[in-house]
């Protein structure tokens, strides 16, 4: 099990990081949280990782932190989540505010994200109510946030935004890291990054 990547970015692109530790290149599959905290290539990293080994790939997945990646090990047991599906949540929704969802039953605030229907939310709320009480990571990461004052929730919830407004992750990563200034309220880098995204006319 590869737990925990610490090397050095070599490049990123919409879909994988590459990351290369004592000379070998691992590529990475991250969400959103944590695209948003690589720094810049050539430069060293730290990440929690979880491998998912299938008959025909072996796939790497970069988690934003360790609290993260338990949720994605939680999500991926949930029956018809995979771990595509799995990571499209994670980037749609950061680990505190799904624990949030899950524990008050709010089913329609779950189907906001992609790829989750009706009856998936139901399945999540049952299956992980519970689970997700149990986990100190979610619990403390939830009872700690700020989330106007906290520079990764900002980026994390502007980021979350776009992509309910049908925009791909990578894309709504990159737009809100164009603009981001801690100094600016969540509205404000959605409209700021709206902006980016528009057409040169």
């Amino acid at each position: 099990m590869i737990g925990r990547l610490r090397g050095t970015l070599v490049e990123v692109d919409e879909v994988l990081a590459l990351i290369d530790v004592s000379g070998v290149g691992y590529e990475v599959e991250l969400t959103s949280a944590a695209r948003s905290q690589l720094p810049a290539p050539g430069e060293p990293l730290r990440l929690c990782t979880q491998l998912i080994v299938r008959e025909d790939a072996q796939l790497l997945f970069g988690f934003a932190d360790a609290a993260e990646r338990e949720l994605f090990r939680l999500l991926i047991r949930v029956s018809g989540v995979g771990p595509k599906m799995a990571m499209a949540m994670l980037s749609g929704m950061t680990a505190a505010d799904f624990q949030q969802a899950v524990a008050s039953d709010d089913v329609t605030r779950l189907t906001r994200l992609p790829g989750v229907g009706r009856k998936t939310a139901q399945r999540l709320v049952v299956e992980l109510r519970d689970k997700l009480g149990e986990l100190p990571l979610l619990a403390s990461q939830r009872s700690e946030s700020t989330p106007v004052s906290h520079p990764r929730q900002q980026v994390a919830d502007a980021e979350s935004a776009l992509i309910a407004l049908g925009y791909r992750p990578a894309d709504a990563s990159r737009a809100v890291a164009a603009v981001f200034d801690a100094g600016l309220p969540t509205n404000e880098l959605v409209r700021l990054a709206l902006k980016s995204l528009a057409p040169v006319e």
